[in-house]
């Protein structure tokens, strides 16, 4: 018989904080940095608890069903609410769709519930927050958490979910060199590569600014390859000679949006474009960086012109806006 998963009323009796970890948003990413974090956390140490939390309580459930048929002995259990894993976990790791997000899972559930819990000095906590969003609302909500004793760092990832699954991303951390050092044992279980790009928001300017060369670069690349072929060159040929030149990037190399351009590997668009990185996603990305630019009057000509094309992406094709974002590709096609 499978253990079931156990609610927050079932588990929270006798619950050690220092010893438990929650995760919050189990999306994509999310999903499958938790199950890297929480397997490896259980393999070191036997006795960690384990708590999940997402808006769609199904996936939580689904989550803890399965984390437990694996590890039957484990300590998992889902929170109905942040309020929930807040008050369980002396760990807290959020990763969210965006800003809004992140401004209401702190502002309306974390810090008030921090709030009463840091009443006892005893009940430190820390916070990653791995959600890709606007720099100045990530530095309000740490400097909120900080004022309450507890520790926070943003921590945006890159590798997608291709890296999530392996635990192979890249963390960029912004953040005090006491809370990188604290953050680093976590962060190692569900990251190969983990930055320390500097204070409170370091890493999510890296991260934007990262994205930014991203999400242009995946639209030049279907130009080309689209250009290519109608000047009559095979893909996998094409792509071959743009990966051993000058033209060599990931968006080409690994997530090149033409199938069977890539012999042996398996791009999103060898699954009609499924499991990558959403362009709804990149189109929010795009955003941030377009907007902090016009703040810091920062030119951004291909920027702008980059969100553009994602904008009318999802608009036009809606069926679009979750699949990976390489399939701008399949839009220029379409539209030739």
């Amino acid at each position: 018989m499978r253990p079931s998963p156990r609610t927050f009323q079932s588990a929270v009796n006798g619950f050690s904080r220092k010893k438990s970890t929650s995760f919050i948003g189990l999306g994509r990413m999310g999903y499958q940095m938790a199950y890297n974090l929480f397997s490896k956390q259980y393999v070191q140490a036997s006795d960690s608890r384990f708590v999940v939390c997402d808006v769609n309580p199904d996936t939580a459930h689904s989550f803890c069903t399965s984390f437990a048929s694996k590890y039957p002995a484990a300590h998992i259990s889902y929170a109905e609410t942040p309020e929930q894993a807040t008050l369980m976990s002396h760990h807290i790791i959020t990763m969210l769709p965006s800003s809004p997000e992140v401004q209401s899972v702190y502002s309306g559930s974390i810090i008030p519930t921090l709030q009463k819990l840091h009443q006892d000095p005893s009940q430190d906590t820390f916070c990653i927050d791995s959600t890709t969003l606007d720099v100045d609302v990530a530095r309000k909500v740490a400097s909120n958490v900080g004022k309450l004793g507890a520790q926070m760092i943003d921590a945006p990832v890159s590798g997608g979910v291709a890296g999530a699954t392996a635990g192979t991303l890249s963390f960029l951390v912004g953040g005090t060199e006491e809370s990188f050092e604290i953050a680093l044992p976590v962060l190692s279980l569900m990251g190969q590569r983990i930055i320390h790009c500097g204070p409170s928001g370091a890493g999510l300017a890296a991260k934007i600014c990262n994205n930014l060369v991203l999400g242009v670069e995946q639209i030049v690349v279907a130009e080309a390859m689209l250009l290519g072929q109608e000047l009559g060159l095979n893909p996998a040929v094409l792509a071959s000679v743009i990966n051993s030149s000058t033209g060599g990037c990931w968006s080409s190399s690994v997530n090149n949006p033409v199938p069977s351009a890539l012999p042996g590997k398996a791009p999103p668009c060898e699954r009609d474009y499924e499991g990558g990185f959403a362009t709804s996603l990149m189109l929010k990305d795009m955003g941030l960086a377009t907007d902090v630019a016009q703040q810091r009057r920062s030119p951004l000509p291909l920027g702008e012109a980059a969100k553009t094309i994602y904008a009318k992406v999802v608009e036009e094709r809606p069926e679009l806006s979750r699949k990976d974002f390489s399939s701008v590709y399949r839009f220029l096609k379409d539209n030739m």
